[in-house]
């Protein structure tokens, strides 16, 4: 430590010799100490070195917590510029944060007091600047007012540790931001509502907080947490939060909120808000339902501790930080309706009051607490040393050695000791109370002595008396022969010994031992070198059950978890495997799966949406081939999954390119201006496994604008520029594989055509320019994201091309020679052999007659440009007497029982052709309503 300190202490001495000199031997001894524990304190004294006097004067001896509001607003009463708020926030937070670490490093604060500093320091950074925007944007746009003429004022929710008074050194602050009533703003100008008044002064305030100056930053700001996360308003009104958590709060919704606070001077609206949202967070009943919800919450982060490939992490871990919360959050969670001494936000009270209400012993709350407090105390150190929010243990040796030092161990083996017996006994109590219980070893005595054997006389009498085929000897001893020259640890060797027993009494209980042992093996062979999935596999039976039995029915599956082994986290918990999402929560559960992720880690997000996409899709793929879900319904999951992910990728592509150029000036609140047309199967709601995406991208921005960012660039380079980061997201490559194949080539004039295209340009090319085929894929056209204004004009104009009167005849002709056309350049099979989309009788034929049926009649019957999928056009065309009921049907069971064969054939990872025979029945009737219906 002593040598890391010299260049720092040489500058010093340079640039404020004065000042060194004038503090004693002991300061200057204990100045040195401090600035070798910490680059952080080091980086700002050098620059300030003015701060170092009045520090050994008074601020070192006690810190005056409930001064820093009145400082800060003294501070701030008197500018008027927003840089140098800016910088007024900045310089008080690294000033008081330098007197934070000392303290801390020095042991001249107990842990509970410093994180008590940190959350005051947080909130009255965040209220301060809260109260000079609001001064600013009433003087310049008027104040808020409800209808009864009551100013408004923005609330803000610290969530988290924050919300708990337990902050970390480096952390994020996770907030939520409402108001009380609607109604607009008065003497300004002119009235705005006022819901967009503080949405302006929410982004005002993030800005304010979170942007990186030559000063630094006050906070990462996270506002993930609140309605609807990154895709709802920045700020809603008591009610909207009231409606919303009513109708649509989730479990981890509720976890969250346990913790929420209302930052600032408390005051009625603080109450009033309190109130609202205690009966979503407190039910009146004892609620054991939290435990599974946590239980499952607890999964989650374990996964992503797996796939980040974690270690030494002491908050996510096993036994980690988090443990701990969880543990006393379930309490508040199952009893905090009936007992209000529960309902707080600071974790160390609540453990104290579940003592008092004799809901946990004296030696689990002095366990818990002390193991707590020891991993709270290496995180906030680990932070201070660089400002950095990190709670990873060392990879240095001289971290190593100021963690010692502040901790009075002595090396790092004592400390890793320490730190080891902690969460030891954290997760120890996690599991009594959240973890559930560990399932018996299965007696695998045969199956160990077949794995060990290198005689084959052996191994088949084994196998023999077992009554199990003799054909998996010989195919494991040669999978046993090629693992042997792999290398992978002597870690991963012990898993694999224990694991392969149970995995082969797995294989035994299957009818098909030898068929299953191939796909399987193929999977092993992904992850021997890592053995954190040999372990799950071998601690969980219920994984390995349902590895053996989906590898065994389809390739695919087996194929997907082959190339990512992140895939058998899914496996745990077979009720959840085949327990679908709903369609109506993608959106919600992919929001949620994001938030762990920090909002500007680009990199994870994208592997993030990956993960979730390949997760989502095991899951339904599972439920198909074990017939759960018919042919309709998997189309519609993985419709809807695509759907949840287009919008987070168009969330994130536009925080990207605005956070650069800023956002086009005319949009109001939320909006982009901005729209996603699906075609083909994503627009009929017909998607298959390994679809791609037929997408168009529209906007409604009128030319000639400008966006209102720090490089300002004219409104059609802007949106071009966010398509072109959307295509990015959709097709960068990650460890988790591309995210879907996007085909652009329907937009207007195709590939030549602009990226992005004008909305009313886009109707003016569908009337006047597109062909017949254009006419016909936009019949299958759906609106699958944007603007409501986007939506509504998408919809007009679709419905106003497909009604035009047109010549049947020439219709049909067209229509036809397009079907030649494209049978004569796709169809590829031999004399007897069925192509499911492109033989005649096939899917594309079906497709064809519903598209030449929607252009040749919907100008009479204009209800028939409504659906974009087959099955509701065929039904509606029965209903109007256009084609006769049976028809209808027969093409309905031909369609559907032809794409449940693709999707069967998918899922096989065969060609999707079959013999003519097995659908000659469908085939002839399909072609004779072709005829029919156009020649």
């Amino acid at each position: 430590m002593a040598a890391n300190v010299e260049n720092d202490w040489q500058r010093l001495v340079d640039s404020a010799a004065e000042a060194l000199a004038s503090l004693s031997n002991e300061q200057q001894q204990e100045l040195k100490t401090i600035m070798a524990l910490s680059d952080f304190v080091a980086t700002q004294l050098c620059r300030y070195p003015q701060w170092i006097a009045t520090l050994f004067e008074s601020q070192l001896n006690g810190i005056e917590r409930k001064s820093f509001d009145s400082d800060l607003h003294k501070l701030l009463d008197v500018v008027s510029d927003e840089e140098q708020v800016k910088k007024i926030l900045r310089q008080y937070r690294n000033r008081q944060m330098v007197c934070i670490a000392w303290r801390d490093f020095m042991g001249y604060t107990p842990l509970e007091e410093s994180l008590l500093d940190l959350s005051a320091l947080a909130e009255a950074l965040v209220i301060a600047g809260r109260d000079w925007l609001y001064r600013d944007m009433c003087t310049m746009l008027g104040t808020p007012t409800s209808p009864e003429g009551v100013a408004q004022k923005l609330l803000i929710l610290g969530m988290g540790k924050l919300g708990g008074r337990e902050l970390n050194f480096s952390s994020d602050i996770d907030l939520v931001f409402t108001f009380p009533e609607h109604g607009e703003t008065l003497g300004g100008r002119r009235s705005i509502d006022n819901q967009q008044f503080f949405i302006r002064m929410g982004q005002r305030l993030v800005n304010l907080l979170h942007q990186m100056t030559v000063d630094g930053f006050v906070y990462r700001v996270d506002m993930r947490l609140r309605p609807y996360g990154e895709s709802g308003p920045l700020v809603v009104s008591f009610s909207g939060l009231e409606d919303y958590y009513q109708e649509q709060g989730r479990d981890w919704e509720r976890y969250a909120m346990v913790k929420a606070r209302a930052l600032g001077p408390w005051t009625a609206d603080s109450d009033e808000l309190h109130d609202l949202l205690r009966p979503f967070v407190y039910r009146r009943y004892l609620d054991f339902s939290a435990i599974e919800s946590l239980r499952k919450m607890k999964g989650l982060i374990t996964q992503e501790v797996r796939r980040r490939k974690l270690t030494d992490n002491i908050k996510l871990g096993a036994g980690g930080i988090r443990e701990v919360e969880f543990v006393v959050q379930s309490f508040q969670l199952i009893r905090g309706g009936r007992e209000p001494s529960l309902r707080q936000q600071s974790l160390f009270a609540a453990i104290e009051t579940l003592y008092q209400l004799g809901q946990i012993e004296y030696l689990a709350l002095d366990e818990l607490k002390q193991s707590y407090l020891l991993l709270r105390r290496v995180e906030n150190l680990l932070q201070a040393i660089n400002d950095e929010q990190t709670q990873t243990l060392p990879a240095n040796d001289l971290d190593w050695q100021r963690l010692c030092w502040a901790l009075n161990a002595d090396n790092e083996v004592d400390l890793r000791q320490q730190i080891e017996g902690a969460m030891a006994c954290i997760h120890r109590h996690f599991k009594e109370t959240v973890g559930g219980n560990n399932q018996d070893d299965n007696n695998e005595t045969w199956s160990q002595q077949l794995w060990n054997s290198q005689d084959e006389e052996t191994a088949f009498a084994i196998l023999d008396e077992q009554e199990v085929d003799l054909q998996l000897w010989p195919m494991l001893k040669r999978w046993y022969d090629t693992v042997v020259r792999r290398t992978i640890g002597p870690r991963g060797r012990e898993t694999l010994d224990k694991l392969m027993p149970r995995l082969l009494c797995d294989l035994s209980a299957h009818s098909q031992p030898t068929r299953a042992f191939e796909p399987v093996s193929k999977v092993l062979d992904q992850i021997l070198t890592r053995t954190t999935y040999l372990e799950l596999l071998y601690e969980n039976p219920g994984a390995r059950q349902q590895l053996v039995s989906l590898c065994c029915a389809s390739p695919w599956i087996a194929e997907q978890l082959a190339k990512f082994p992140m895939l058998l986290d899914e496996l745990i918990d077979p009720s959840q495997l085949y327990d679908t999402t709903s369609l109506d929560d993608y959106a919600s559960e992919l929001r949620q799966y994001l938030l762990r992720i920090p909002e500007d880690d680009m990199e994870q997000q994208m592997e993030a949406l990956r993960q979730f996409k390949l997760s989502q899709q095991l899951k339904i793929a599972a439920a198909d081939v074990t017939g759960v879900l018919p042919v309709m319904q998997v189309s519609d999951h993985l419709t809807f999954l695509a759907e949840a992910i287009i919008e987070q990728v168009v969330q994130q592509a536009w925080m990207q390119v605005s956070t650069r150029h800023g956002v086009p000036e005319r949009l109001k609140g939320n909006d982009m201006g901005f729209a996603v047309i699906g075609y083909g199967k994503a627009g009929g709601l017909e998607l298959g496994y390994g679809s791609d995406l037929d997408l168009v991208f529209l906007h409604n921005a009128a030319q000639g604008g400008q966006t209102n960012g720090g490089r300002a660039i004219d409104v059609g380079h802007f949106y071009l520029k966010l398509a072109q980061r959307i295509l990015h997201l959709f097709s960068t490559r990650t460890t988790s594989g591309e995210l879907y194949e996007v085909d652009m080539r329907l937009r207007p004039s195709g590939a030549s055509g602009l990226l992005v295209s004008e909305i009313e340009h886009f109707g003016d090319y569908q009337r006047k320019e597109a062909w017949t085929w254009e006419h016909q894929a936009l019949v299958r056209a759906r609106f699958m994201f944007g603007d409501n204004t986007l939506s509504i004009r998408f919809n007009e104009l679709r419905a106003e091309v497909l009604e035009t009167s047109r010549d049947n005849a020439v219709l049909a002709k067209n229509v036809r020679d397009m079907r030649v056309k494209m049978r004569d350049h796709l169809l590829k099979v031999r004399e007897g052999v069925f192509d499911l989309k492109q033989s005649p009788g096939g899917i594309a034929d079906i497709e064809f007659i519903a598209q030449y049926l929607v252009l040749a009649h919907a100008s009479e019957y204009p209800s028939l440009s409504f659906w974009s999928d087959n099955v509701r056009i065929f039904e509606l065309l029965a209903e109007l007497e256009l084609i006769p009921i049976a028809s209808a049907q027969s093409l309905t069971h031909a369609y559907c029982h032809l794409r449940d064969e693709n999707h069967r054939l998918t899922l096989q990872q065969v060609n999707t052709v079959l013999p003519y025979s097995d659908v000659k029945h469908y085939a002839e009737k399909v072609v004779e309503i072709y005829q029919q219906v156009l020649n």
